[in-house]
């Protein structure tokens, strides 16, 4: 009926009895009758609009005051009904909202918070979310009313609470949660239970309402469970068990009762907890209930100390987001991440796997955008310098994201992974870094990660080679994961990469390669290669049927091949690879020779080509492989490889060439002194014809490959290769080559081939060349020669053509001696150096000089020993009548001189003074010696030797040092000696302040005295200082001492330009001395002086001195009356006639 009367006009009179006969009908006690009025009654309310305030009234306090609870829970519906009609406004115009809460507020009557309630859920019911706005006001009485003391009471408040939540939308949720989360935190413990109780009928929110609010109110509620207050732990216990009823997952509804008691006793429960949920078997899609119980307990397993509660945390995630709404989980992903992170780098490589998992589940669930920061975390962590157990669960969980993003994402980061692993120059943790992601990607991305292994096997390999043994590991692991995974789908892909290992020039990346190698040759044949292969070296362990796995996995060519390349790692220049490549060998290899004869011509070909190769270590080991080739196989390989490495010679690159003759030594070495000599005639030819090759180093393996040949066959070696080599000599366009070969085969074999060659290279014309360069190489064993070779070269020197050839000549013979460094042969080129130095010919004497001053300058042998006869031999040369041999022999001199240090300068001051004394005897008429007269060099190599005994010497040595330097200047003259005065003059005056005795001092003042007289003027800066010295002197009581004073004052008064200061202390000492035998001297020198410089004297002080001389004739000493009248026969050549006739005849007369 009401469904009708909402179709007529509101006026009609048929309308307002319907809506009484309604109103009438809400008092049945049934609640469906209830209900379809209140569904009915909104569109008629207009119709009765005047009516309106009067039937709220009644229906209020019906709802307050009536003891049925029908016709209150009726009169809610009515209320409720009329407000919706009215419109929301009405419950302010109507006082409707003032009324139900002075009535909730109401403690005395029960019924009234009861009644208030009641409308308050219907309201909620029939108005939905109009009434949202209304319930943030009711929510404070609802906390209230769950703890009244009524039962009624509580009951409509928890159909209240479920109403309001049910039609909450997003915003009222969000209007509502706060301020019921921060209920609690309040200290009330009635707030505390209100709000739990709310939260937990927050459970009968709209599903996507609930998503969004569980993930918040959930791990509130756990808190809460550990209240102080036992009924707020009951009222959380009850509001998880709300939720936990609104789960409509099957299959966690069935163990919800155990996730609630893990939520409720985490410590002893959350392990059970998980174990149930990895038995498990999950149907349904997990609902957001589900989730907001679940996540709290893998949230706190994650954060656990135990391994296994990790493990099974990480696992239930990896397994459950496939069976979640991605807008369910978001919500969670924030608590998560952070203990899937923690988990990932765990010490246990378990729980880094499943957490790895479990992040590739996420990524591929959620997408990349909701996960925006792990990857740019798993980059940084994978390249951290924390430690390898990080870098390690990085590049795990890195592989496992990539794999849950797809193909596509991994191709745009692998270029950058593999641009990284291939530089040199980062640290050793990032490489690492980089390099355990080889270890993870083939495991999760299988065969759709081919692509890339042609691209990484050569980082790898390099990363094998590394300097860092964290790198290298991880490098091999890597490689054997690869060959392991892809050993039979993706073999032609990595393959060519590993034979090329094989051969690279790093030792660690062939033995990683043979190791690698191996491994995929075990997965081919079915073997292991853990067994050990102890024994002798061809003992093998291979099957015929394993070698026939390969053949047919590999093929016959690819097969050869690799067995090649094992082979000669048996022969590698590295102690480890050799070890690697025999294990490997004897592993997969049934039988040696036989499978030797089947590979020898692939065999043979990389052998050519590795002799060939511009790497010492290939040629080193294709020889040594060659070498044991001919040792197994012997006579019957022989035939087919002399033949080819004749024709490698005829190759026009220098490589090959220089891999021929490696490998001819090898063989020679490998072979039987009979076999070698069935192919003598082939050889030899072979070998000369390398020693001339145009290639050094060719010449230089063919000497090697000589040596060889010499220690199998003898002096048939020498007599057949040396002799034509020394023929080519005389061939200009061969010589060159011929003579480093020579030079070559005398570095190997010097003590024998010298006898060979010595006669024929010292035998008219002299082949200066030749000797030099075998010189460098000959070593001692040259000595035994030398009295033959430097007789030889002084004549060729002696005898050249033009200045051309001289330098030529005297180039070689220079290369030649300074090659001598032994002490017998360092005596023998001295002495016939200096023997003939004494030759009568001029040009022998110059030629001996040249090459004497040459290792006297730049030998590196020690000639403190030789120095006496040297220093003899090369002053003796100073009188020649060759000027060119005087100025050489000058040079030696300087040579030898500057190899001394002060203390030997010292004790060889004799040698020098006999030296000199005996070349001066020779002189004859020569007042100078000519090799002390060359301009500016004069006696400069000398005077370090005298100046270190003069300033440093014992008296002796002084004296004797002082007396030599005098000889010198004797012999030298004043042009010569002008350069080094200063040198001279400093260290003898030093020597005059200091205190020592008359011989030093007689010695010293002599030779100033000799300086004075061949240089007195270059001296005048000094000439303060030397008059000082003379006239202290001239007080010394020695009279020796006093009179080379006076003779050398002499000699120096003649620098003066202003004498009347000398004069006057002159005139002073001799008038106020005491000692009679000083002032004697001193007139003597005062008699010298006037004698030289006397006409400059002033008259003043001449007057003074003739008068105070003229006092002393009457002394009572005749020595000083006789000195007295030299002086005054001095200064009468000075003075005016007048003067001296007067002086005549008043005072002497």
């Amino acid at each position: 009926m009401g469904c009708l009367a909402k179709h007529l006009d509101k006026d009609d009179p048929k309308v307002h009895p319907i809506i009484v006969k309604l109103l009438s009908a809400l008092s049945t006690p049934s609640q469906q009758v209830q209900e379809a009025v209140a569904n009915c009654l909104p569109p008629l309310v207009p119709a009765i609009k005047e009516e309106a305030p009067d039937l709220i009234k009644n229906l209020l306090t019906k709802l307050l005051d009536s003891t049925v609870y029908g016709e209150r829970r009726g009169a809610a519906y009515g209320l409720a009904s009329l407000v919706k009609g009215l419109g929301i406004l009405s419950l302010k115009q109507q006082n409707i909202m003032s009324t139900l809460q002075d009535a909730i507020q109401d403690k005395k009557n029960y019924r009234h918070r009861e009644g208030a309630l009641l409308a308050f859920e219907l309201l909620c019911h029939i108005l939905g979310r109009l009434f949202e706005p209304y319930i943030v006001h009711v929510l404070p009485h609802l906390l209230l009313c769950f703890g009244d003391g009524n039962q009624y009471v509580r009951d409509a408040t928890d159909d209240t609470a479920r109403a309001m939540m049910r039609n909450l939308s997003a915003h009222g949720v969000k209007l509502v949660l706060p301020s019921l989360l921060k209920a609690l935190s309040e200290d009330a413990w009635r707030t505390k239970t209100g709000s739990v109780e709310l939260l937990g009928a927050m459970a009968y929110c709209a599903p996507k309402q609930l998503s969004s609010c569980l993930p918040n109110i959930v791990p509130r509620l756990i808190e809460v469970l550990t209240d102080s207050h036992l009924k707020v732990q009951k009222a959380a216990a009850q509001a998880l068990q709300h939720i936990g009823s609104v789960i409509r997952n099957p299959e966690i509804q069935a163990i919800s009762p155990i996730l609630l008691e893990a939520l409720s006793d985490p410590t002893a429960k959350t392990t059970e907890a998980l174990q149930v949920l990895l038995m498990t078997s999950f149907v349904h899609v997990i609902d957001a209930p589900s989730l907001a119980i679940i996540m709290p307990i893998i949230h706190r397993a994650l954060e656990s100390r135990s391994t296994e509660t990790k493990k099974m945390a990480a696992q239930i995630i990896g397994n459950m987001y496939s069976l979640t709404d991605q807008k369910d989980l978001n919500p969670y992903l924030s608590s998560v991440m952070p203990g899937l992170k923690q988990a990932l780098l765990d010490p246990v490589p378990e729980v880094r796997a499943v957490s790895a998992h479990a992040l590739g589940a996420l990524v591929k669930e959620l997408g990349e955008e909701n996960c925006s920061d792990l990857l740019p975390w798993l980059m940084e962590t994978l390249i951290s310098e924390s430690s390898s157990v990080d870098r390690s669960g990085a590049a795990q969980g890195l592989s496992e994201v990539l794999c849950g993003l797809g193909f596509d994402r991994l191709s745009q980061l692998m270029p950058d992974v593999i641009a990284a692993t291939e530089k040199t120059n980062l640290p050793a943790h990032i490489k690492e870094g980089y390099l355990m992601l080889y270890l993870y990607l083939p495991s999760t991305f299988g065969a759709e990660f081919t692509p890339f292994i042609g691209d990484i096997i050569p980082s790898i390999l390099k990363g094998l080679s590394d300097e860092s043994e964290f790198v290298r590991d991880t490098s091999l692991k890597a490689g054997q994961r690869i060959v392991s995974q892809y050993a039979t789908t993706a073999i032609e892909v990595f393959l060519p990469q590993l034979e090329l290992g094989l051969f690279d020039d790093n030792w660690r990346i062939r033995i990683s390669s043979i190791q690698l190698m191996g491994d995929l040759l075990y997965k081919i044949s079915g073997v292991t290669g853990k067994m050990t292969t102890e024994g002798e070296e061809d003992d093998n362990f291979g099957t015929s049927q394993s070698n026939q796995a390969i053949i047919d996995c590999l093929g016959y060519d690819r097969r050869n091949r690799v067995l090649s390349g094992l082979y000669m790692g048996r022969s590698d220049v590295s102690l480890p690879v050799r070890q690697a490549a025999l294990h490997v060998w004897k592993v997969v290899v049934p039988n040696t020779p036989r499978v030797l004869r089947e590979i020898l011509s692939t065999l043979f070909s990389l052998l050519l080509g590795c002799l060939a190769s511009t790497s010492h270590d290939k040629r080193q080991i294709a020889a040594r492989t060659l070498g044991d080739l001919v040792r197994k196989l012997g006579e019957r390989i022989l035939p087919e490889i002399i033949p080819i490495l004749e024709r490698g010679l005829e190759s026009s690159k220098p490589d090959e060439r220089q891999g021929v003759c490696i490998g001819l030594s090898e063989i020679i070495g490998s072979t039987s002194r009979e076999q070698v000599f069935l192919y003598i005639d082939s050889v030899i030819p072979t070998v000369r014809k390398a020693l001339c090759d145009p290639l050094p180093e060719v010449r230089a393996c063919a000497a090697q490959t000589f040596n060889n040949l010499y220690k199998t066959i003898g002096v048939k070696a020498l007599n057949d290769i040396i002799p034509p080599l020394l023929e080519k000599l005389v061939e200009p366009a061969l010589h060159e080559n011929t003579l480093d070969g020579l030079r070559q085969v005398m570095s190997v074999r010097s003590k024998e081939v010298l006898p060979f060659i010595i006669p024929q290279l010292i035998s008219p014309p002299v082949n200066t060349q030749a000797l030099a360069s075998m010189s460098s190489v000959a070593g001692e064993a040259l000595t035994d020669h030398l009295s033959d070779i430097l007789p030889a070269l002084l004549s060729c020197i002696s005898q050249a053509s033009d200045e051309q050839q001289l330098t030529h000549d005297l180039e070689n013979s220079r290369t030649l001696v300074l090659s001598i460094q032994d002490d017998r042969g360092t005596q023998i080129v001295l002495d016939v150096l200096m023997k003939y130095s004494k030759d009568e010919s001029v040009l022998m004497r110059k030629a001996a000089v040249n090459l004497l001053c040459s290792y006297c300058t730049s030998t590196k042998a020690d000639l403190l020993q030789y120095t006496p006869p040297l220093l003899h031999s090369v002053l003796s040369r100073f009188n020649d009548s060759d000027s060119e041999v005087i100025e050489i022999s000058w040079n030696a001199l300087s040579a030898v001189t500057k190899r001394l240090q002060p203390p030997d300068q010292i004790q060889h001051i004799p040698h020098v003074r006999r030296a000199v004394k005996y070349i001066s005897e020779d002189l004859q008429d020569k007042a100078d010696l000519p090799g002390f007269c060359i301009a500016k060099k004069g006696i400069t190599p000398l005077l370090p030797i005298f100046r270190e005994g003069i300033l440093n010497g014992s008296p002796d040595v002084k004296q004797d040092a002082a007396e030599g330097l005098g000889q010198v200047i004797q012999l030298t003259s004043a042009t010569a000696l002008r350069p080094s005065v200063v040198s001279i003059t400093g260290p003898l005056i030093r020597i005059l302040g200091d205190r020592f005795s008359w011989n030093v001092k007689v010695a010293v003042l002599q030779t100033l005295g000799l300086l004075l007289v061949k240089v007195g003027a270059v001296l005048k800066p000094f000439l303060p200082q030397l008059q000082t010295t003379f006239i202290k002197a001239l007080n010394d009581p020695n009279k020796l001492v006093r009179q080379q004073a006076s003779s050398a004052l002499q000699h120096l008064v003649k620098l003066h330009s202003r004498v009347d200061p000398l004069f006057t202390e002159l005139h002073n000492g001799v008038r106020n001395t005491e000692d009679n035998q000083i002032r004697e001297t001193m007139q003597q020198a005062l008699r010298g002086i006037v004698l030289n410089v006397g006409h400059k004297m002033g008259e003043t002080v001449r007057q003074n001195l003739t008068t105070t001389l003229l006092s002393f004739q009457s002394h009572a000493e005749e020595n000083i009356r006789v000195a007295t009248a030299g002086c005054l026969g001095a200064l009468a050549t000075i003075v005016p006639d007048e003067e001296l006739v007067n002086i005549v005849n008043t005072d002497t007369l």
